[in-house]
């Protein structure tokens, strides 16, 4: 009973923070048609600049409940700053041209930002310990969790609802989703595409930001970690259905489940834990779990 229950919260703690980075993910894919290898990338800038800022913050003796608010400035700067600079400067240059060549060029992207972040914050590990202290401990039972893992919950069930209720009861939702569906009908009835893509890019960075920095107090921010968190997340977003935001909370949850599964039972197969699940969900449903069939155009 007390491995079961380990099991599920660590797997809910994995999926909360993974589920928000999946979310960017799989947004940019909806609307630019996109796979962003740099989401990695951008997600570990996060990690830094919140890193930098929580540091900051503790230097001028602030009080550590404004290392949250640090977190948060950090990822709004890093999507205000990247995210128009991006998509305006370097991809809206290869929009239709073949999907390869997109992938291609954000494996590029990829690459600089890595370098980047590299030349600007060096290669020791950056720690960010004052907000992992800031809710306590919670108990279940015999077990106990540092409470900020249970904010990190709050925080993926939050981004999912305001993404959710952005996209399905505004206004600009709706001309997202217009986009989404029909691309050129929507640039017939005048609607500014570029400016939607401009805008859900802008997004899918802060979210991927906002990963990055929410996940810095619970690791050693260095090199590197924008390779484990792309893959995970394409699984992620694999699983569920590219373009799904439920496909990308039901993917997080069971790569979460699985990964945390095999830490405790068989530590050796971690990683393969998470492609297994993946290829079998692929067998059953090869477009994912909340792919839609997309209407046959003539």
């Amino acid at each position: 009973m007390d491995l079961a229950l380990t099991v599920l919260m660590d797997g809910l703690i994995y999926a909360s923070w993974l589920f928000v980075v999946a979310l960017g993910l799989t947004l940019v894919f909806g609307v630019l048609k996109i796979l962003n290898i740099a989401h990695g990338s951008l997600y570990a800038v996060g990690a830094y600049a919140a890193a930098s800022l929580v540091g900051l913050f503790a230097s001028w003796n602030w009080a550590p409940a404004f290392s949250l608010v640090a977190m948060l400035l950090a990822a709004v700067g890093v999507a205000v700053v990247l995210g128009p600079l991006l998509e305006r400067g370097l991809l809206r240059l290869f929009y239709g041209r073949n999907e390869v060549l997109l992938l291609l060029v954000t494996y590029a992207l990829f690459l600089i930002l890595e370098d980047a972040a590299k030349l600007t914050w060096g290669v020791n590990p950056y720690y960010v310990t004052e907000p992992y202290q800031l809710f306590g401990n919670v108990a279940l039972g015999p077990l106990f969790y540092v409470g900020y893992d249970f904010a990190l919950l709050g925080l993926a069930v939050v981004c999912g609802l305001a993404v959710w209720f952005g996209l399905n009861r505004t206004v600009t939702g709706k001309i997202v989703l217009a986009v989404i569906h029909n691309h050129e009908m929507s640039l017939s009835q005048g609607v500014d595409v570029n400016r939607v893509h401009m805008v859900a890019f802008t997004i899918g960075v802060f979210l991927a930001a906002l990963g990055g920095a929410f996940t810095a107090p619970m690791i050693s921010v260095q090199p590197g970690i924008s390779v484990g968190v792309i893959i995970v997340s394409f699984a992620v977003v694999i699983i569920g259905g590219l373009g799904s935001i439920e496909g990308a909370a039901i993917g997080a949850v069971i790569v979460g489940l699985a990964r945390a599964a095999a830490v405790h039972l068989f530590p050796e197969a971690e990683l393969f834990s998470i492609y297994l699940v993946m290829a079998a969900v692929l067998i059953v449903r090869p477009e994912g779990l909340f792919q839609r069939a997309a209407a046959r155009k003539i």
